[in-house]
């Protein structure tokens, strides 16, 4: 039976580990377990019995979750091993063979590779750096029909990081409302925008919506691996099913440390730090790029501790990320694997001696693209 791998996923794996400088992450960089907790937190941990917890997700950390999401109950979430597997989880209960499911590109791909397996018709609505990655929703609903089973939305986007506004959201709804389509809302950047109030959750505004969300991307903490579903109790119910045949249930020391996480002084403080970093992070990036002769270029993102650099030469995304990684011991992301050639996703969202290393590092090996040799000809900037 033919499968789509996760190549993202695929390529980060294979070479995280073997660089000195990983800019392929998109999580801003984590925190440690002594900054996230108190010396009675952490007495609370080593006095946790390491017995099955909670199939899904343990009373008190589901509360705290709902209290994300306006007239949402415990009921209405499961707990998940991280969003990846919520999103996994959602795709395999709502979509089958033949379904028509619509997402957004460039994106994040897991459930455009995850709609590809289930043998469903998929269509993508492409962004564009000229028109600053804004989503189009004329095209949006000219791929719907009565058709669609679902549409997938990421909101803060990854790897853009444009935010949709209320208007944006509302016309999302009624496009899916019109063709009674399932509307899967992926969250997981919703705090770390950089100048607003947190986005708003499309939870809420329709009866066929499913939010996922996470602890890894905002919060710093994807060692965790702490996701949840939002949804309705009959979908929840249905989700929960599935999750016990993947994982029985999420860690329960991950579950202790999420309920502390989330707690309103703790919650806040990892937002606040999430935006330090990935504010100053994006400042030496503007500064690097304005620094390279026009090699590069960004629509400046409004949220996320990613970014998006498009490059104006002529080399496929995976030969320059690999070129990159063998010359400076840097990696980063190919566009290719999220549907965007002639660009790279760079975590800017980590110390920032680090981050000005790594693109020094960067900045030096694609200069050796642009020296003649036997093997390759002179590269031209492209305008």
């Amino acid at each position: 039976m033919p499968f789509q791998p996760f190549e993202l996923e695929h390529f980060q794996s294979r070479f995280e580990r073997t660089v000195e400088y990983n800019l392929a992450d998109s999580s801003v960089q984590c925190i440690n377990t002594r900054e996230l907790v108190n010396d009675g937190e952490a007495q609370e941990l080593l006095n946790l019995t390491l017995y099955y917890p909670e199939v899904n997700g343990t009373r008190l950390l589901r509360e705290r979750i709902v209290s994300l999401y306006p007239d949402a109950d415990a009921g209405n979430i499961l707990v998940t091993v991280g969003a990846a597997q919520a999103n996994s989880m959602v795709c395999s209960a709502l979509l089958e063979p033949g379904d028509e499911v619509v997402v957004i590109s460039p994106g994040y791909r897991q459930v455009w590779g995850l709609a590809q397996n289930l043998c469903c018709r998929i269509h993508e609505v492409e962004l564009t750096p000229e028109d600053g990655w804004k989503l189009n929703l004329d095209r949006l609903e000219s791929l719907c029909s009565s058709s669609t089973k679902m549409v997938s939305i990421v909101n803060p986007n990854n790897p853009t990081g444009t935010i949709l506004s209320p208007d944006q959201m509302r016309r999302i709804v009624q496009i899916c409302e019109r063709h009674d389509s399932w509307l899967h809302a992926d969250e997981v950047y919703r705090g770390t925008e950089f100048h607003q109030d947190e986005t708003p959750t499309f939870w809420g505004k329709y009866n066929k919506v499913v939010c996922v969300n996470s602890l890894s991307k905002a919060y710093g903490l994807a060692g965790l691996r702490i996701g949840w579903a939002v949804a309705s109790s009959d979908v929840i119910e249905s989700l929960w099913r599935r999750h016990e045949y993947a994982v029985i249930a999420a860690s329960g020391p991950s579950m202790t440390l999420a309920e502390i996480a989330l707690q309103g002084t703790k919650r806040k403080m990892l937002l606040d730090r999430q935006k330090r970093l990935s504010q100053a992070g994006h400042r030496i990036l503007k500064h690097w790029i304005q620094e390279q002769n026009g090699a590069f270029s960004m629509v400046e993102p409004a949220a996320t501790s990613v970014a998006f650099v498009r490059y104006h030469f002529d080399v496929p995304s995976c030969e320059l990320a690999d070129h990159i990684r063998k010359r400076s011991s840097v990696l980063v992301s190919p566009g290719a694997l999220l549907g965007a050639e002639h660009h790279l996703r760079v975590v800017v969202g980590i110390d920032p001696d680090k981050l000005k290393t790594a693109l020094g590092r960067i900045g030096a090996s694609v200069g050796e693209l642009f020296s003649a040799t036997p093997a390759r000809p002179a590269l031209s900037v492209l305008r």
